[in-house]
């Protein structure tokens, strides 16, 4: 009986520790998702604010394209309420979703502001320009880099919470699922635009230590 006690405590104390290991895997990996996705975050914050000074620098050679303005000026506004609503979660999946939209709707709105305008030779001559258009590139690679870091961190955390017998205490201790990001521009309709560009009503008053002429 002794024996057979002594084998019982070494099982179950060897079945804790093995569990203990797996709880500790699932922690390691959801952290290492989380801390992908504020490097994400970090980057997105920085295409938003850069996003004031760009408007301020292409109005006043680009008077004739309000549309163009109007739409990366609200999809920023958009972006930047959908982060709020992620707040650094990445386990809320309907606000990622919503970020994910949000995101590619301020890319391609950035993309289309940035084709027009070539259209404008002083302005692709003026200083501010080329350096917030510089800005914003480096950022755009950042954020391309950290996404994909972000998502193959995402993947080994899923994949690892899904095997056996991870998959049990995952759901036993409410490790949830972790949305991927592709940040691609979606199909997307705005009503009700009323954005003013004249300085009385300017969206985006200027900043202290923001980039001059």
């Amino acid at each position: 009986m002794l024996i057979f006690g002594i084998i019982v405590i070494v099982v179950i104390a060897l079945l804790g520790f093995f569990l203990m290991n797996v709880y500790n895997k699932l922690v390691k990996f959801r952290e290492r998702v989380r801390n992908a996705f504020a490097q994400i975050d970090v980057q997105l914050e920085r295409r938003h604010d850069l996003i004031p000074n760009l408007v301020e620098t292409v109005k006043g050679y680009m008077g004739h394209e309000r549309e163009t303005l109007e739409a990366v000026v609200n999809a920023r506004a958009a972006a930047t309420q959908a982060r709020i609503e992620v707040s650094g979660d990445p386990e809320n999946l309907e606000a990622m979703e919503h970020l994910n939209s949000s995101e590619g709707a301020l890319g391609g709105a950035l993309g289309r502001l940035l084709a027009v305008a070539e259209a404008y030779p002083d302005l692709k001559a003026n200083q501010n320009m080329a350096q917030l258009t510089e800005e914003l590139t480096t950022t755009e690679n950042k954020i391309a880099f950290s996404r994909q870091n972000y998502n193959d961190q995402v993947n080994a955390y899923q994949t690892y919470k899904t095997t056996f017998p991870p998959v049990v205490l995952a759901n036993s201790f409410g490790f949830k699922d972790s949305a991927y990001l592709d940040l691609d521009e979606k199909a997307h309709k705005r009503e009700n635009i009323n954005v003013s560009f004249d300085d009385s009503a300017n969206p985006f008053p200027p900043q202290e230590g923001g980039l001059r002429d």
